[in-house]
């Protein structure tokens, strides 16, 4: 009997916060266009082509809200619950260590990362960043910034944000990223012995997996990640305009 052909895994991060964008609770579960905001972003993973498992790294608070999630859409009943860590990094070494058996036998060659707060990301870009990855190790969706939005404070202590010129070549790096599972792994446990946390997952494979090859990929405008209240409205917006068409697969 043969061995089994290798898989893709997906990551999908559901730890953060709701204080910018108004919420008593962490964000990824408000309402999005009918469904919690998580869900939307699972969409694009759950029985994707070439994916296997997905896994949902949540906090140890929020473990009933993602139970209730995965309870309520058909066939989601294989999605794996990891309670995260205190960091994103912790978050993303603890999914990793869920997989890392499957890694070490060859059943999983490439992860993806994904963060739960971009509920627009499409099935073609799930799809290219997973074929890039597997063919030159990873995948770092992005754009180029003409701007950067700045966050401060007022004379009177209230926060402002405002625009100005980026630095020339600056690209705003999107989700999901995708690496070679076996270095990624390897990657987060020496971080994880040297006290390192990343901004994302690109930055711990740059620092401690210096030797994988990574190609930036073109990012999607509308995989905006949910920050701000507006945010939600703009993705209510381009959810509707999206449902209609096959950016989305239908649900």
């Amino acid at each position: 009997m043969s061995a089994a052909a290798p898989t893709a895994a997906a990551l999908v991060l559901a730890g953060g916060s709701g204080s910018r964008v108004g919420a008593a609770g962490n964000k990824v579960y408000l309402p999005l266009a009918g469904r919690p905001m998580i869900a939307w972003s699972l969409r694009a993973l759950v029985g994707a082509p070439g994916i296997g498992p997905v896994l949902l790294v949540c906090r140890a608070a929020d473990r009933g809200a993602a139970q209730h999630v995965l309870s309520d859409e058909p066939g989601w009943a294989g999605v794996e619950l990891v309670t995260g860590g205190p960091t994103r990094q912790a978050s993303e070494l603890a999914g990793l260590r869920r997989l890392a058996p499957r890694i070490r036998t060859g059943l999983v060659d490439v992860v993806l990362v994904h963060d739960g707060a971009r509920p627009l990301v499409s099935d073609q870009l799930v799809a290219t960043v997973l074929r890039t990855a597997r063919q030159v190790g990873g995948a770092v969706p992005g754009l180029p910034r003409e701007d950067l939005v700045r966050a401060g404070i007022d004379a009177r202590g209230r926060p402002v944000d405002w625009l100005g010129p980026a630095p020339p070549g600056l690209v705003a790096v999107q989700t999901p990223q995708g690496f070679r599972a076996g270095p990624l792994v390897d990657a987060y446990e020496e971080a994880d012995r040297c006290g390192f946390a990343g901004t994302d997952t690109a930055s711990c494979v740059q620092r401690f997996a210096a030797g994988l090859a990574v190609r930036a990929v073109p990012g999607e405008g509308h995989n905006i990640k949910i920050t701000y209240p507006h945010d939600l409205a703009v993705a209510e917006r381009a959810l509707a305009r999206f449902a209609a068409s096959e950016e989305l697969r239908r649900w």
